[in-house]
């Protein structure tokens, strides 16, 4: 993944990535938004009403304690990630920002920025919870 990134332009390059991945998020939970409203009419909250979290995870393709793996950490941490709870894997909660608490809203964002990212050649992939 980042063994291909050498040029100066790899900051500007990452944080357009990052900015792509987002907005396709957004536009995903719009289009879910809507077709849900106009499937179901919509509710007094304006979303599904099953809470919980969701969130992107990283696996990192090179070890730690390697050039190209601090780097790889080093460009997910830029993105705003934050190690797990496992010490192996990077995750960005809500990448969105989402400020409701729908579970399937927020999937369904985490699932495009997910996309974007593995389109990227990164490991990448949507996790979630109930509340």
């Amino acid at each position: 993944m980042l063994s291909t990134i050498t040029t100066t332009d790899a900051t500007a390059t990452l944080e357009a990535l990052s900015q792509q991945a987002k907005n396709a998020a957004v536009i995903a939970q719009e289009a879910f938004l809507t077709k849900w409203v106009e499937q179901t009419g919509g509710n007094e909250y304006g979303e599904p009403m099953y809470c919980g979290f969701a969130w992107v995870t990283v696996y990192p393709e090179h070890k730690g304690n390697t050039t190209l793996g601090k780097g790889e950490r080093r460009v997910l941490e830029s993105m705003g990630f934050k190690k797990d709870w496992t010490g192996k894997a990077w995750q960005l909660w809500n990448p969105t920002g989402y400020a409701g608490q729908s579970m399937d809203v927020k999937e369904c964002g985490a699932q495009a920025y997910a996309d974007v990212l593995r389109g990227a050649g990164f490991k990448a992939y949507m996790g979630s919870r109930a509340d």
